[in-house]
């Protein structure tokens, strides 16, 4: 049950190394470095979206998520977050806030993380989470060259949550069927899309927002499977 340490500790050895790397990066090759990651996180929501079975339940969910997000302010919420955060360390960083929200909701996201942290807490099966792990310190390596020093504290939230579904997993264990985990790949994927198109600089989409259509997509699956 150590896969979301393996997992944080991931994510900031390649956020220091990042670091490091960003500061004798010029722009034009950072600018190079994040679309290419853009165009690899578009493959990534493509391929975990496309399994949906039922994509009424990922409209439902993302609509009514994103209703109740946006009320609540979720973005607007870890933005402030971000603030304080940056304020601390005394960074000057314009995109500090940028790259603390998307690598957050991009390690987050994702079924690894859901699937993964239940397989250790329950039968202390860790591969998959060690798997997530490699690639999320690749990504915090490419992110933090180019947005910065905020990147690196997202490894406090992967820590908090990795590790509380990793010992909530008990709880859940007879909820977790294989349609749920497949709508909720599918729902997660279309906001990792949205994270993609952050990085591309196509628009602004507030996936924070989102979040809460994770949720959703499992109890809407499990009322109607």
């Amino acid at each position: 049950m150590i896969g979301f340490l393996v997992n944080t500790s991931t994510v900031l050895v390649g956020s220091s190394i990042g670091l490091l790397a960003g500061t004798k990066l010029k722009e034009k090759y950072k600018r190079i470095i994040l679309i290419s990651l853009g165009l690899v996180t578009v493959l990534i929501g493509v391929k975990m979206a496309i399994k949906t079975e039922n994509a009424l339940i990922v409209v439902v969910s993302l609509v009514i998520g994103g209703i109740i997000g946006q009320w609540l302010e979720i973005e607007e919420k870890l933005e402030k977050v971000g603030e304080s955060l940056k304020k601390r360390v005394g960074s000057s960083r314009q995109d500090f806030v940028l790259g603390f929200i998307t690598a957050l909701l991009l390690f987050c996201v994702g079924p690894m993380t859901i699937v993964g942290s239940f397989e250790d807490g329950l039968y202390n099966r860790g591969e998959l989470i060690y798997i997530k792990s490699i690639m999320d310190g690749f990504s915090s390596m490419a992110l933090s060259a180019t947005l910065g020093p905020g990147v690196i504290f997202s490894a406090l939230v992967v820590f908090v949550y990795q590790g509380a579904l990793t010992f909530m997993a008990k709880y859940f264990q007879t909820a977790l069927s294989d349609a749920i985990v497949t709508e909720i790949s599918a729902t997660g994927g279309v906001m990792i899309l949205g994270i993609a198109i952050n990085l591309l600089g196509l628009s602004k989409i507030k996936v924070g927002n989102l979040i809460l259509a994770l949720p959703l997509a499992a109890i809407i699956t499990w009322m109607f499977k």
